[in-house]
């Protein structure tokens, strides 16, 4: 751990939101030559400050510990990066473009490895006017189904969210050059480029 540069981070957070010393020390119930020291590199947080200090920054812990905010400038805002999550406890899905934390139920999530589709998890791709009909040979019952598909391109992604016991197909307006991404809630994550 480089103390000196976790403190110029501690520092330029707190300058970011406009807080001084007195006002971060303050919030966390240590006197501000505490604050000053950590920003001045000759010591660190403790475990229950540094969770507080992360709520207070809006950052990770992670950031505060390695000493760095890392922007994913080449992955922030394109698309085809676009990651999928899936909550086991509750089957909430997300999704998103470059590094984060997800979490949900308390848990971290880790992002979905998407696989190609075998003969169980087959998308019959068809052209109905302008759009795509997409139809699944797949179960939708309340154990086993589909639940959500996400239509992929640069520079948007239109998602579905299924149900079990509906018809297993949709329909995407045609667009070319994206990848079709479904979830089976049993198998995991799928990919068909179109």
């Amino acid at each position: 751990m480089d103390l000196t540069k976790n403190g110029k981070l501690l520092c330029d957070l707190r300058k970011a939101k406009g807080l001084t010393q007195k006002e971060v020390a303050e919030i966390l119930g240590v006197v501000p030559k505490t604050v000053s020291k950590w920003e001045r590199g000759n010591g660190f947080p403790d475990v229950s400050t540094l969770s507080a200090l992360a709520d207070i920054f809006n950052v990770s812990e992670r950031a505060l510990l390695s000493g760095e905010l890392k922007q994913n400038r080449e992955e922030a805002g394109n698309m085809k990066r676009t990651k999928f999550y899936v909550c086991p406890h509750c089957a909430l899905f997300m999704q998103g473009t470059g590094q984060g934390m997800v979490t949900c139920c308390g848990k971290q999530l880790e992002a979905l490895k998407p696989r190609a589709a075998d003969s169980e998890h087959h998308l019959t791709v068809s052209e109905i006017e302008d759009d795509f009909y997409l139809e699944f040979n797949h179960p939708m019952t309340k154990e086993h189904y589909i639940s959500f598909i996400a239509y992929v391109r640069f520079d948007r992604v239109l998602t579905l969210k299924l149900y079990p016991e509906q018809d297993a197909a949709v329909r995407f307006p045609k667009m070319r050059g994206g990848k079709l991404y479904y979830y089976c809630n049993n198998h995991g994550l799928f990919e068909l480029k179109i």
